[in-house]
């Protein structure tokens, strides 16, 4: 008999779906019922674990088992290119992601070029921004003499938006969610199995920029339209985007997410440098090994109250083991993540693999 995490018995139903987990792991570390993990509801989760000891592997688990359900779509925001292997499931590898540059707003555009919104150059990409809806609009609008704004100021600006422009990130047919998700949904049958969305080529900052972009949009979607399928948004690194311009967007998913139906998954090997409400907020913790006292201590810090001890003291200490907190029926669990199906990119290079 298997067990449905962050399913309550009232929601329980054969026809509801659920993903593959893996197993309980028994005291003589044989493996014990098989686990699953609910999708028919949406989620806020955070898997967190030391390199090395399964989180990026954890988090390819998830994407598959989405692949391979119905009424959900998995897309993965993937910095390091490790996932593309998903495409032998059917699922759609985006090399050269893009985003429209009207997704980021003209708050979200001074932030990423490091601008103040008060200041002459800050308020002029501002106007911009505001006024225009591609990249290319927001450079004729700062080069224009209309904008009363003084030579210097302009050039100040034009130098800020070539660097954006730099980063190939933006285009007017950029990533949206209804790409992402095979709306409308007459055509959802014919989609694939989900995205990956691979931003190992992106500098940091353009890398942020789609993930904003594609976080909100989700969101936003979501809200005003009734989606082919309810996305997954999987974010590896995810304390970089945190610390991003992608932050706001998804502190938004993570706390307003569940009622339009939009789940996040947000992996880290530095569950401390994420902010105190992704974990706060997470109704389910997946934690591999940690070894980093301050890590250790942020779980302990949003230890739940049903969680009689420290989290610290029963975290696993093998690769593929994981300690699961379950908010739904505020229960935590032993758990074996199952192999993966498709190749994982996450192990890292060897010297003899170049002999």
């Amino acid at each position: 008999m298997s067990r449905i995490l962050g399913r309550r018995e009232s929601e329980s139903g054969p026809e509801r779906p659920a993903g593959h987990l893996g197993s309980y792991r028994a005291r003589d570390g044989s493996p014990g019922a098989r686990v699953r993990l609910d999708f028919e509801s949406s989620h806020a989760g955070v898997v967190v674990g030391k390199r090395g000891y399964g989180k990026s592997y954890t988090l390819g688990v998830l994407a598959e088992e989405l692949a391979d359900s119905t009424g959900v779509a998995p897309i993965v925001a993937d910095p390091m290119g490790i996932f593309d292997s998903l495409g032998t499931l059917g699922a759609e590898v985006v090399a050269e992601p893009r985003v429209a540059a009207d997704a980021l707003g003209p708050r979200t555009w001074c932030d990423l070029l490091g601008l103040a919104p008060d200041s002459a150059v800050g308020a002029l990409v501002w106007r911009a921004a505001a006024a225009r809806a591609t990249l290319e609009g927001m450079q004729s609008f700062v080069a224009g003499t209309d904008t009363k704004a003084d030579r210097s100021t302009r050039r100040a600006a034009e130098n800020h938006l070539a660097l954006a422009d730099s980063w190939d990130a933006f285009a007017p047919d950029g990533l949206t969610a209804a790409d992402l998700l095979g709306d409308p949904p007459e055509a959802a049958s014919e989609t694939r199995s989900g995205v990956v969305v691979d931003l190992s080529g992106l500098d940091a900052e353009a890398a942020n920029a789609v993930v904003r972009g594609i976080a909100r949009d989700l969101y936003d979607h979501c809200v005003r339209e009734r989606p082919a399928r309810l996305p997954w948004l999987l974010v590896d690194e995810a304390h970089a985007f945190f610390d991003g311009v992608a932050g706001p967007a998804l502190r938004t998913v993570l706390t307003r997410g569940r009622q339009p139906g939009v789940s996040l998954v947000a992996a880290t090997q530095r569950p401390a440098a994420l902010p105190a409400v992704a974990v706060s907020q997470a109704d389910l913790l997946f934690a591999h090994r940690l070894t980093s006292r301050a890590d250790i201590d942020a779980l302990g810090d949003a230890r739940p109250t049903y969680v009689a001890s420290a989290l610290g003291e029963r975290l696993p200490e093998k690769p593929g083991e994981a300690l699961v907190v379950d908010d739904a029926t505020e229960s935590v669990h032993a758990v074996r993540i199952r192999e993966r199906e498709t190749a994982h990119g996450g192990g890292g290079s060897r010297a003899s693999d170049r002999a």
